[in-house]
């Protein structure tokens, strides 16, 4: 005759699971354990966590893997929820097994270090402590379990690291930029012509779709609205064509039905892949990077006295404007003040040449 097993426990899928009220309070959730004994001591503790919540208001220990697992599975919608599955599949074996009010800036230094050692920016090392940071603050004030008390008390501090490291832009000049261009494959050469004339970032490039550009009749030429789930700013963008940028879209119509940039008939998923760090090393451009191109547009349009305001718009920075309602006067303006990096004018600006001047000097420097 079988042992008989203790009430509130049954098994699904070869797993003990507990439907139980203890103390009032309902408890449904799986034990984890196929073997009974092992069930029946989680429901023990179980029942121990409850009676010490209801009666003495203690919460119980929670694995800060258990938040990070809650906090997934409650914002998988969220633009960088990918981002953040990183940072945290990254300190799971540092805080994973911790109980989330053991979690600080003192058990989170181990991470911080060797991630240090593994020569990651700093500014990558604080998007994974602000995560953590979003969570146990998240913990501390909306999260409730079942005897109405929340994970966590208080939220700890925790110091994100000053940045000192952090990479300073390069924007091209037009003899750099002529020099990598030659050397990358046609299909990247035309996202970076594309993007070095309209500001674009690299998502927002390789995701571009036909479905998104907007004829403006009257003034014989498209714009594209991207939507506000691929920028980086959560707001639509739009994105105004120069001519040396409405001349790749058209060499690219027709290519593909959904995809604007397409390579031997598929999306691109990243333009920084193995081609493109090739292609700047034979360039001896090493240090060039994709985000670069934006930050040519930029300082190009600056150079050529493109007003702050048409900049930002240009450029998609958050303004407090609707920037994607423009009438046909106002976009007239903005595919003006783009087109004013195109003539040769452009290219002998004495400002372009004081910044590279300056950076070839600071280089030098601190050499």
């Amino acid at each position: 005759m079988g042992r008989k097993r203790t009430p509130g426990l049954y098994k699904r899928g070869g797993v003990w699971h507990i439907d139980k009220q203890i103390r009032g309070v309902r408890v449904c959730e799986s034990t984890g354990e196929s073997d009974l004994a092992k069930a029946e001591e989680y429901l023990a503790k179980k029942t121990e966590d409850v009676r010490q919540a209801v009666i003495y208001g203690v919460r119980p220990k929670r694995a800060f893997r258990l938040a990070a697992t809650k906090y997934l599975n409650e914002n998988h919608h969220k633009r960088r929820i990918a981002d953040e599955a990183l940072h945290l599949k990254q300190l799971d074996p540092y805080i994973g097994h911790l109980a989330i009010e053991s979690v600080h800036t003192g058990t989170l230094q181990p991470f911080v270090t060797a991630r240090l050692k593994q020569g990651i920016k700093t500014k990558s090392i604080n998007l994974a402590l602000g995560v953590v940071r979003h969570i146990l603050n998240l913990a501390a004030s909306e999260w409730l379990d079942e005897n109405n008390l929340t994970w966590l008390q208080s939220p700890p501090k925790i110091k994100l690291l000053p940045v000192t490291d952090a990479r300073q832009p390069y924007p091209l000049s037009w003899e750099e930029q002529e020099r990598l261009f030659r050397e990358l494959p046609p299909h990247l050469a035309r996202m970076a012509l594309f993007k070095v004339n309209t500001g674009t970032r690299e998502k927002e490039v390789c995701g571009l779709r036909w479905e998104w550009e907007i004829p403006v009749h009257e003034l014989g030429t498209s714009v594209f609205i991207i939507p506000a789930d691929w920028v980086k700013n959560g707001d639509e963008r739009l994105v105004v064509l120069n001519r040396v940028a409405s001349s790749v879209i058209e060499e690219v119509r027709g290519e593909h039905p959904e995809y604007v940039f397409t390579f031997r008939g598929h999306p691109v998923n990243g333009m920084n892949n193995t081609a493109w760090q090739r292609a700047r090393k034979r360039a001896g451009l090493g240090q060039v990077r994709v985000h670069d191109m934006k930050h040519t547009f930029g300082r190009r349009l600056r150079a050529a006295g493109v007003s702050y305001e048409d900049r930002q718009d240009l450029l998609g920075h958050r303004s407090g404007r609707i920037t994607t309602h423009y009438s046909a006067a106002e976009l007239r303006n903005l595919i003006d003040a783009a087109n004013r990096i195109c003539g040769q004018d452009s290219r002998k600006s004495p400002a372009l040449v004081l910044l590279k001047q300056k950076a070839v000097r600071h280089d030098a420097v601190t050499a």
